[in-house]
């Protein structure tokens, strides 16, 4: 069973995270809290696997909650996936450069909620379509803008398949979505990310995203 904490604000947002999260048979709720330094005090006597945390909050926002708990608990002890009713790139890349996991719009569905927190607690990043292209225009600035020859380069040294794969990453596809559409496993898919991150030097999907459409990607 992976343990669930929620971090937010209102009382009423985390009700309903909470009957959404409980509904899944393998995922429940072990600790709530109203803001980060509650989250942080919880956790120091409550076995959690995944956080679940609002981006605003008063007193200490979920991107410094993130940077304090990143300073005690690694991505293997620890978990973090960020919910937000805004997809503002600020904000997907304050969270993830903080040490998030993952970044999910409140406006998401109960399976996407759900199926976020999974892939993240199996060790991968989740990323919604909208934060993907926040990056993106974070990126490109929303513009069509050259690619730079020398991260272009850097992609060069991708197989077919990576690429592929990149490709579909860059256009918000999760590691599932993309092994219906590939007609491949996930766990290949996944293989294929990595391999392609270590050949880009991207430390994690985000950084990914960032390089490819750089180099002249785009979704």
């Amino acid at each position: 069973m992976i343990r669930v904490m929620l971090v937010d604000d209102q009382e009423l947002i985390r009700t309903g995270l909470h009957t959404i999260v409980d509904s899944h048979d393998e995922l429940t709720v072990v600790a709530e809290a109203a803001d980060g330094y509650a989250a942080t005090s919880l956790l120091e006597t409550t076995e959690v696997d995944v956080v679940l945390m609002d981006i605003r909050m008063p007193g200490i926002d979920g991107v410094e909650t993130t940077k304090r708990i990143r300073a005690t608990r690694t991505p293997a002890q620890l978990r973090i996936l960020v919910l937000t009713t805004f997809d503002q790139d600020e904000n997907v890349l304050a969270a993830l450069r903080a040490g998030a996991d993952g970044f999910l719009s409140k406006g998401a569905g109960p399976a996407e909620l759900t199926t976020g927190i999974l892939r993240v607690a199996l060790g991968e990043h989740a990323l919604s379509a909208n934060a993907v292209h926040a990056l993106v225009d974070h990126v490109t600035d929303g513009m069509n803008r050259p690619a730079d020859p020398a991260v272009a380069a850097l992609f060069s040294a991708l197989t077919p398949r990576e690429l592929e794969v990149v490709e579909a990453i860059v256009r918000g596809s999760s590691n599932a979505d993309i092994a219906t559409e590939m007609f491949l496993s996930p766990y290949t898919v996944k293989t294929h990310a990595n391999r392609a991150m270590m050949k880009v030097g991207a430390h994690d999907r985000a950084q990914l995203v960032s390089l490819a459409v750089q180099a002249g990607i785009q979704p």
